[in-house]
Parts: structure tokens; C-alpha cells; sequence
């Protein structure tokens, strides 16, 4: 099969692209073994889409992502930025790749909803692993339709680290979130009483780790805005009004990116005695299905969102492969888990910044 680098230029238009935008190229994919048929897509529109898709999260809101459109092909490159790596905390960059992922699938939806449809390679370059994706657009079928309700979600999703009430989540809710990471192959496991007591007390023991750990302090500390008078303006990291309050006793997973008590003005509230978790996990674990993982999860919460739900994410126990590995349920047929998502009712988080897309954005030929 040819590689996925020929492109035969092609005068090609048999009915109008959306937006009227040009048909000019034809590509073999070798995910589908099929010819696709590339739009050329205005630079006005490239940019559009890719600022919907930075609104994805990211580990310590790293925005670990650049976006490069080559013009001639009409594909949108989607690399990895080694400037914001953890190595403490992510050394395999798994969590890079999950941010990466996440970016990905909002700029499907982004696409959905502008008429498009994002034709995705993921690592198409096994010589260049910082090239984690390159998207090309063709015109949308009804299949996008499912994909581009989520738009609205996009700004709305925000973690929420505040107390949730003690209402539950309806189960057809809890399907529906399921079925949603199945569709980007990958499972969403809610845990019982047992599993979800184990993962508490697992996070309760990865925050011991890194209170011992000064190193990965200090790289949470270089990711936290504390709101100091004197504390330049920042458009990565997470700022200090997205801390939430402190909780009286450790009773949700939710993390403290404070434990040095530098932000003034935290007051301490108690959080829900019984959260409710969920686990998105993979049946393998390599960079394919970190990529993967990373859409399952924007998917997901972009359909919490739409549910009424608020969320928030933790990782502070797969950031420890001794406890990562002890998060999965041993009757379950998930592999590894990567994420820990928290749903409930309670308020919805305010946005986070982002880089503007000047910065994360380049043109070439």
C-alpha cells in the first residue's frame, strides 16, 4: 500500500465543499485502506478550528500541543511541544499524549459542526514521535452529526474542583458515558463501593509520595498560579481561582495543587462523603492508545457537560507506576487505566487560560 505521504493532486469537485471551499487532493489512508478526498481548508477556518480545539485539558493545563498546517497537502500536523513535558511527574509522556488526544477529538468536533469531517492518522511518522496526528478534511456525512452537537460543550467543560452534592448520577447517564469511550475504543469503568474505596486510599498514598518528593513539588509548583500581587499575568498553568477550596478531610479526589499554602483567601469546605469515579482505561498501553484515551476522555466529558454533570480529573496515582497499576479492577478486562474522572452535581468550574493560537499555530508550504 502506498504511504500515506502520496498525495496525487487532482482537479476534482463533484459537488460543492462546504463553505466553499476548494477539492483539490486525493489521499490514500491506511486506517481505512480508502482514497479521501481533501478539502483546501482557508487559513481563517484552520485557525478557527484549532483555537475550538486547544480548549481541551491538559495535565497541569501544560497545553502541551503546536499545530502545523502544510498548505500543498492541506494536512493539519498535530505535534507534541517537548517545552512542556513533565518529566517528573509524566517520563513516558503519557499524560502529553492524553492532552494531545483530547486536543484531537475537539478539533473532530470543531470540524463536525463547520461542515467538515477530520480524517485522523495518528503517528503517522514512527521517525518523528513528537508528530502525534496529522488531520486532513474531507466534507462531512451524517455520521459527523453526532459529533458536532458536542460543539456547544466545548466552552462550557471546565474542572470543576468545588464540592459536589451527594445526588447520584442516574445509571442511563453513566451508560451513556460509557458508550461514549467506547466509540473511541476504549472503556469507562464505574467502580463499586470496594474498587472506589481502593482508589481513595490510593490517591490519599500518591500525595504522600509527593509530599516526599520534592522534585515533582517543585514542577507541580512551576504549573500554579498563586494570585500574588507581584505574580505576572500567565496564559498556561492553572490559576489560583481554579484551585476550589480546601477540603476538611480528604473525602473526593481532588487535587491540591496548593499543599505549600501560598494562595491567600482559601477557605475549607467539606466535599461529598461518597464520590462517584469513574476509570478510562485501554486494553494496552503504548503511545496509540494514549492517543486514543485522550479522545475517549474529551468525548466523555464533553458529553457530561451536555448531561449537566460537572467533572474533574485525577492522575496523581498513575503518575506512580507502583499505583497505577493497583487503580484497575482485577474482574475487569480494562488494562490500564489512565484516568480518574469525578462526576457529580455541584458548580461548574471557570475557564482556564489558554495560549492564544498565534502561539501554537504556524502556516507552511
Amino acid at each position: 500500500m502506498p504511504p500515506s505521504s502520496l498525495v496525487e493532486k487532482r482537479a476534482h469537485c463533484h459537488t460543492k465543499a462546504p463553505y466553499g471551499h476548494k477539492r483539490d487532493n486525493e489521499c490514500l489512508v491506511p486506517e481505512t485502506g480508502g482514497i479521501v478526498t481533501t478539502i483546501s481548508v482557508p487559513r481563517s477556518v484552520v485557525t478557527s478550528l484549532v483555537e475550538d480545539a486547544v480548549t481541551a485539558p491538559s495535565m497541569h493545563n501544560a497545553q502541551p500541543w503546536r499545530f502545523v498546517h502544510r498548505e500543498d497537502s492541506g494536512t493539519l500536523e498535530l505535534r507534541g511541544d517537548p517545552a512542556r513535558e513533565l518529566p517528573r511527574e509524566d517520563p513516558d509522556r503519557r499524560a502529553l499524549h492524553l492532552g494531545c488526544g483530547a486536543a484531537l477529538f475537539a478539533l473532530r468536533v470543531a470540524a463536525a459542526e463547520r461542515g467538515l469531517r477530520a480524517v485522523v492518522e495518528l503517528l503517522p511518522d514512527p521517525a518523528d514521535p513528537w508528530r502525534v496526528a496529522d488531520v486532513r478534511f474531507e466534507e462531512a456525512g451524517s455520521g459527523e452529526d453526532e459529533l458536532a452537537v458536542l460543539h456547544p460543550a466545548l466552552r462550557e467543560r471546565h474542572t470543576s474542583r468545588y464540592p459536589f452534592t451527594e445526588e447520584q448520577v442516574p445509571p442511563e447517564i453513566l451508560d451513556g458515558l460509557g458508550a461514549a469511550a467506547l466509540l473511541e475504543g476504549c472503556k469507562l469503568v464505574v467502580p463499586g463501593a470496594w474498587h472506589t474505596e481502593t482508589v481513595m486510599g490510593l490517591i490519599r498514598t500518591s500525595e504522600l509520595f509527593e509530599a516526599a518528593d520534592e522534585s515533582v513539588r517543585t514542577e507541580i509548583a512551576a504549573w500554579t498560579r498563586t494570585g500574588a500581587s507581584d505574580e505576572a499575568l500567565s496564559d498556561e498553568g492553572i490559576p489560583a481561582y481554579a484551585l476550589g477550596p480546601r477540603q476538611y478531610d480528604v473525602t473526593s479526589p481532588v487535587r491540591d495543587f496548593d499543599t505549600g499554602r501560598q494562595v491567600t483567601g482559601r477557605t475549607a469546605e467539606p466535599f461529598e462523603k461518597h464520590p462517584q469515579i469513574a476509570l478510562l482505561g485501554t486494553a494496552e498501553d503504548g503511545p496509540t492508545d494514549w492517543l486514543r484515551a485522550g479522545q475517549a476522555l474529551q468525548r466523555v466529558l464533553l458529553q457530561a457537560t451536555l448531561d449537566g454533570l460537572s467533572t474533574s480529573l485525577m492522575s496523581q496515582p498513575m503518575e506512580w507506576p507502583e499505583l497505577r497499576t493497583l487503580t484497575r479492577d482485577p474482574s475487569s478486562t480494562t488494562g490500564h487505566v489512565h484516568i480518574i474522572l469525578r462526576l457529580g452535581y455541584g458548580p461548574r468550574g471557570r475557564a482556564t487560560p489558554r495560549r492564544p493560537v498565534t502561539e501554537v499555530l504556524s502556516f507552511e508550504g
